[in-house]
């Protein structure tokens, strides 16, 4: 029997235009561009203002099928993930569906928060493998700014808007190898919004305890990955960790003895973009020409739940 892989067929990303500096967040709450720089990584972010987070997935899912040359016609199925949806209902997906004439797709949403993407290219090769979907859109889109608290200045620092998409179908060249996901949500207070209460969601958190989970969890995910496909280090061209503070992504990659040239990262132009963050890296590596065919690509991602996962790929 011939094995169907996952394959990646096209990228896209949006980045709002409005840039957010670190200069700028001086004169908003008590911090400066060294600070933030030395702790995070971050120098700007990107915010929305007044574009949606369903017009932002749009822009993001149109580039995606342009660049796999798949018209919206042939998508069977669209996933989405996002932690700041613009309605509770209809779902994000089913309004990217309504905006680019996905008519014969079925929707839905995921929440995993930073691992969202992960997540769903998980459920997309589960649907690829079982032949119930041939062609997917995934959509991850994050309007953090609006549950970013601008007074507390552990956190308005890290967030920034924007959105992610690929095109995924199944084919019998690897792609997608291997996949691995977990949560714990005994843990879950230490990186929260909460959505009811006397004023608008806000994101919490406990930044030491996160970043001892991210940097364990990270580790953790790659190393089986390897172990259980009988890679080494070596063997792989890039891993793409999810842009939460360069930090974390510094820890990991010293620790796994990762050179920097086989790291990619933009979190200093757009900060923390929760499950947007990996799309967007992969669509800026994917039409810079880094990747090239037969590339092993690890994805990591971590975020609030607590969840996290990782996915090994033949690009």
């Amino acid at each position: 029997m011939t094995t169907i892989y996952l394959q990646i067929k096209g990228t896209g990303s949006f980045l709002p235009p409005y840039v957010l500096t670190n200069d700028a967040l001086e004169h908003m709450v008590d911090t400066s561009d060294e600070w933030i720089t030395d702790r995070t990584g971050i120098k700007e972010r990107r915010l929305a203002k007044e574009t949606a987070t369903y017009e932002m997935a749009t822009s993001a899912a149109l580039k995606a099928l342009e660049d796999a040359q798949v018209s919206p016609q042939d998508i069977d199925l669209i996933i989405a993930t996002t932690i700041t949806p613009d309605y509770f209902t209809p779902s994000l997906s089913c309004l990217v569906q309504k905006e680019i004439g996905a008519d014969n797709a079925f929707c839905f949403d995921v929440n995993a928060a930073c691992s969202g993407f992960c997540y769903a290219l998980d459920v997309a090769d589960c649907y690829i493998k079982t032949g119930k979907a041939k062609r997917i859109l995934i959509v991850a889109s994050e309007a953090l700014s609006r549950i970013t608290d601008y007074t507390d200045r552990n956190t308005c620092v890290l967030f920034g808007d924007g959105a992610g998409a690929v095109v995924v179908s199944g084919g019998d060249e690897p792609g997608m190898t291997d996949s691995f996901l977990a949560a714990t949500g005994r843990d879950g207070e230490v990186l929260a919004a909460d959505m009811f209460g006397d004023g608008a969601a806000r994101v919490r958190m406990n930044g030491k305890e996160v970043y001892k989970f991210a940097v364990s969890v990270n580790i953790k995910i790659v190393n089986l990955l390897l172990e259980r496909n009988s890679l080494t280090v070596g063997d792989i061209a890039y891993i793409v960790q999810h842009q939460a503070n360069k930090r974390i992504i510094s820890a990991v990659s010293n620790k796994l003895g990762l050179s920097e040239d086989r790291i990619f990262m933009n979190l200093d132009k757009y900060g923390n973009t929760s499950s947007a963050s990996i799309p967007i890296c992969l669509d800026e590596m994917n039409r810079s020409g880094m990747l090239k065919k037969g590339d092993k690509v690890i994805l990591v991602g971590f975020g609030a739940g607590l969840t996290y996962g990782g996915v090994l790929l033949t690009w």
